[in-house]
């Protein structure tokens, strides 16, 4: 079953066209949405969460969003860089408050991922650390049975050991079959957790496949000349400092590239189409 599936998703700015966008994330799958600033990232984000309006239909756990929206977003779960709301109340208060929201909320879920996440309800939210800020913005959602989270730039600021904490946690939520979506810049961190990459450009997607694939089907190589580059038909290429550089596709020769390198070099690539 889908966890969310969306169909010509599109926005219009008066200088940038989101989409039309569809795509879809199975139920517990983990998805990460890339792409460079301005690429569409959060407005994606913002229109699947009905922050903006929007053109296209989207579905959660095969519910039409538009007509049934306050069902899909209990559903739902929305977690951005840390929590920057009511810096002076306390986590208890904020939940107090949160819960007259939410018709199935859980006292007990929250008293548990409190609990697991090392929160204590007494502290204010400006004690918090930025880590657990995103725990008490995870605990929020989990707590009103949230089965759908939707992330935006969560380990933004994190330091390694609190990322690498913050990806236990999703890790954790995909063996309960919560589904997660996630824009980062951090790759690396979807080189661990995700099961399939989203990559944006230009509010277009140029990618929506299983991370393992995306990956396994470019290889990085250095050629001596462009002339080189271009007789191996090399993807992006630009120049480095031991020669010029660029995508090839498997089973060509070269070294396995990251998600970094796919970006940059397709990127590179758009450019040099335009």
């Amino acid at each position: 079953m889908y966890a969310l599936e969306t169909e010509g998703l599109r926005k219009v700015y008066p200088h940038f066209t989101l989409g039309p966008l569809s795509f879809s994330v199975e139920t517990g799958q983990i998805a990460g949405l890339i792409g460079r600033n301005g690429a569409g990232k959060s407005t994606t984000l913002k229109a699947l969460m009905g922050l903006i309006a929007s053109e296209g239909t989207v579905r959660v756990f095969g519910r039409n969003f538009s007509e049934e929206e306050h069902t899909a977003k209990e559903l739902m779960g929305y977690v951005g860089g840390g929590f920057r709301f009511y810096p002076d109340r306390s986590l208890a208060a904020i939940a107090k408050a949160v819960a007259g929201f939410y018709p199935h909320w859980n006292g007990e879920t929250f008293r548990r991922c409190a609990e697991e996440y090392a929160l204590v309800p007494a502290k204010k939210v400006r004690e918090l650390s930025e880590g657990m800020k995103i725990k008490f913005a995870l605990a929020l959602a989990l707590s009103h049975g949230a089965k759908l989270l939707i992330l935006d730039e969560p380990t933004s600021g994190l330091d390694p050991l609190s990322r690498e904490e913050f990806c236990d946690t999703l890790l954790a939520l995909k063996r309960q079959d919560v589904t997660v979506l996630f824009s980062t810049h951090i790759t690396s961190d979807l080189m661990r957790v995700a099961d399939k990459i989203l990559y944006l450009s230009d509010g277009t997607l140029l990618a929506d496949e299983p991370i393992g694939e995306l990956t396994a089907r470019y290889r990085v190589n250095v050629f001596a000349s462009s002339e080189a580059a271009a007789e191996a038909r090399a993807i992006g290429v630009k120049k480095v400092k031991n020669g010029f550089e660029g995508l090839v596709m498997v089973p060509s020769d070269g070294r396995e590239a990251t998600l970094d390198e796919i970006m940059i070099h397709l990127e590179c690539a758009k450019k040099e189409d335009v």
